[in-house]
């Protein structure tokens, strides 16, 4: 199907002058249409299967064609996101590699590679957040208008695009996230994600050697928060709260202090 309209998106393009974009957008704008025709025909309810599945050939010409339109980009991914509230597609062959959605979530990566995955990641990252797009998620039953790289992913515990990066020890791609705004957030939690805890255990696993991907994840998030977060319990003490933070790490982490991993300050 993508290799069909490819064709002719270039058939079209050259009788009008060699204006690509122009013809994209129609093309993305009419696959479009068609989803909202046979979803409406269902009573608003989509069917998925071939009939959804048209949302991701467009997805698929909108990188390929390098859409410059971001509004429309923002409406394709706002009609995939209505229908499955989560970006999993889209996410998970660039964290995982374009093999592992088959066992993941049963479906195969729209992308040839992973290389091709992350570059489109960073295509629809660039759109949407140009476009100011923000999507509704329930915490605590109440909606909360979140931005598209925020969005839980569902088929690995409603965890962030982020925080599976961090877990990973993905610095690469936890880069380009934090690069497009990304928050260093666990929307499963109703207080900020505390990603000490999950950086510094896992480092605490190797035993003193510790690998070079999690050490330059720690590096860089300790580049982008103004504080390390410990502890979720209320602090009821005299000590302030970066006092007792100190003595917690100090404690707990002696190890990562004593080798460097930590900064003592």
């Amino acid at each position: 199907m993508v290799d069909y309209i490819n064709t002719l998106i270039q058939g079209c393009a050259g009788a009008a002058n060699n204006d690509t974009e122009q013809t994209c957008k129609e093309a993305i704008t009419t696959l479009l249409l068609h989803h909202d025709k046979t979803k409406n025909a269902n009573g608003t309810v989509c069917m998925m299967g071939k009939y959804h599945n048209i949302l991701y050939v467009a997805v698929k010409l909108c990188y390929l064609w390098q859409l410059q339109d971001a509004e429309l980009v923002c409406k394709l991914l706002t009609g995939i996101y209505s229908c499955e509230q989560t970006f999993e597609r889209i996410f998970i062959g660039a964290i995982f590699g374009t093999k592992a959605p088959h066992f993941i979530a049963g479906w195969k990566s729209d992308f040839d590679d992973q290389e091709e995955n992350v570059r489109g990641v960073v295509y629809f990252l660039d759109k949407a957040n140009k476009g100011k797009l923000m999507l509704p998620v329930f915490r605590n039953s109440l909606p909360e208008n979140i931005r598209f790289l925020d969005i839980p992913i569902d088929s690995c515990a409603k965890a962030s695009p982020v925080k599976l990066c961090i877990q990973l020890g993905l610095p690469d791609k936890l880069l380009i996230f934090l690069r497009f705004g990304a928050q260093i957030t666990d929307l499963s939690d109703e207080l900020i994600f505390y990603f000490g805890n999950t950086v510094f255990g896992r480092l605490s696993e190797f035993n003193h050697c510790y690998p070079y991907n999690i050490v330059a994840c720690l590096q860089i998030l300790l580049r982008v928060v103004p504080t390390i977060n410990i502890s979720k319990a209320p602090i009821s003490c005299d000590k302030t709260e970066s006092i007792l933070i100190r003595e917690i790490v100090a404690e707990t982490y002696n190890d990562l202090l004593e080798d460097g991993i930590l900064p003592r300050s």
